[in-house]
């Protein structure tokens, strides 16, 4: 039994995450650019909370941006923030930063502040993924278009949810409700 127990141990320890969430600096501490061209800067956006979402106009899970924009508008005046980052770090997103605001308003209706297309995972991932990814390990990380991070009202990553989890589901509205 001990030689169980020795062995679990040296197994965690080498496949304990490693992540030390020092946070250096908060989700206030960045900007980034809209889809217009105008600086987003996220001190505008101090005791709200955010759910930072990675887009794609020709992914399987485009048809979320129905439900991201019906979180938005249920909860944007009680302090939720909805930010779509379009991105093709997946190779699944149009080219051009008004073809995707066109796209997002005239089949969803879009009113959310959405970002430039940006990077979000990778060695050329915009600064806010690496941080989160640093700060909060490696489910920060986007594996997939319409992946979520939580920010929470004192800048830090509160939850992350894969792509696959809507954003009414029952799991994201809790986890916002609770932090609002």
């Amino acid at each position: 039994m001990r030689k169980v127990l020795f062995l679990f141990s040296i197994f965690m320890i080498f496949f304990k995450n490693p992540v030390i969430a020092n946070y250096e600096k908060k989700f206030y501490d960045f900007s980034i650019e809209s889809i217009t061209g105008e600086i987003i800067n996220f001190n505008d956006y101090k005791n709200k909370v955010i759910l930072v979402v990675n887009t794609a106009s020709f992914c399987g899970f485009t048809k979320q941006y129905d439900e991201l924009q019906e979180l938005w508008d249920l909860y944007k005046e009680k302090g939720l923030v909805v930010l779509g980052v379009p991105s093709n770090s997946f190779n699944q997103e149009k080219k051009k930063d008004e073809d995707v605001k066109e796209f997002c308003e005239v089949n969803f209706n879009i009113n959310f502040p959405l970002t430039t297309i940006t990077e979000v995972k990778g060695e050329n991932a915009h600064e806010l993924f690496k941080w989160a990814k640093e700060n909060h390990g490696k489910s920060a990380e986007p594996k997939w278009n319409f992946h979520k991070i939580l920010i929470n009202k004192e800048g830090k990553v509160q939850n992350t949810f894969a792509s696959f989890t809507k954003p009414m589901s029952k799991k994201i509205i809790k986890a916002i409700e609770n932090i609002l």
